[in-house]
Order: structure tokens, then C-alpha cells, then sequence
């Protein structure tokens, strides 16, 4: 069952110039290693998914840093969301739901960009026991 949709589009420019402070404050260090490796495109899409996700919690960025989302990506390049601290509380909320039967949540998400925009879309849904 879906419980949270979620997508955001931005300007892949505002990222050439991105400040050590600002990263610091919004990736994590596993997200700035890959971005090291990656041009200011793929922070920008690391920073959409972000707000995506937020979006389907249904809270934007509020009760936690964005750091607290973790992008990730498999051997293929498929991301994935870690979510930790007050970001992993509000999800588990979201699944629990009135019923108790639920175990969790799974959240999809995809991120597309090219030299001028990102774009991300994330589904949040319960994963029954």
C-alpha cells in the first residue's frame, strides 16, 4: 500500500559552487566520497531525492536535517534511501499506521538529470509482516 509520493525538480547550476559547509550540512560523508567522483549534476539529484522522500514522509525537511536521508546506489547505480535518526522515526510512524501488522517501510525512488535540471520521484510503501 502506498502511504507517501513524492518529487522535486531543481536547477542543476545552483550546485557549481557548492560550499564544503553547505555539503557538510546536508550530505552525508558516504554521499560527498561518491560525489567526489560525480560532477555538480549528480548533487543536484542527490539533493532532489532528498526533498522527494521528504515530500512522501509528508513533512518536507522539518524535525530533521537532510543528512538524515541518506542516497545510496548498488553495484548498477540503483539508489536507495537510508533513512536515520528523526527521518527513520517519522517513516516508521507513517507505516505503522492504525493497524499493528505492518513491519515497516520500503521506499522506491528514482533520479534523473540532465546539464540543466534534476529531477527525483520517491514512493513510500508499508511492507506487511
Amino acid at each position: 500500500m502506498i502511504i507517501g509520493i513524492g518529487t522535486d525538480i531543481i536547477k542543476t547550476a545552483r550546485f557549481k559552487e557548492m560550499t564544503e559547509r553547505f555539503a557538510a550540512r546536508v550530505f552525508t560523508p558516504n554521499e560527498r566520497a561518491y560525489l567526489l567522483a560525480k560532477g555538480h549534476e549528480s548533487a543536484a539529484g542527490l539533493f532532489a531525492a532528498k526533498e522527494a522522500v521528504a515530500k512522501a514522509l509528508g513533512t518536507g525537511i522539518r524535525g530533521f536535517w537532510p543528512d538524515q536521508i541518506e542516497i545510496a546506489h548498488d553495484a548498477l547505480g540503483k539508489p536507495h534511501v537510508i533513512l536515520h535518526k528523526e527521518a527513520a522515526l517519522i517513516a516508521k510512524k507513517l507505516a505503522k499506521g492504525k493497524r499493528r501488522f505492518y513491519r515497516g517501510y520500503s521506499i522506491s525512488l528514482s533520479i534523473s538529470h540532465t546539464d540543466t535540471d534534476a529531477i527525483a520521484f520517491a514512493v513510500i510503501s508499508r511492507v506487511h509482516a
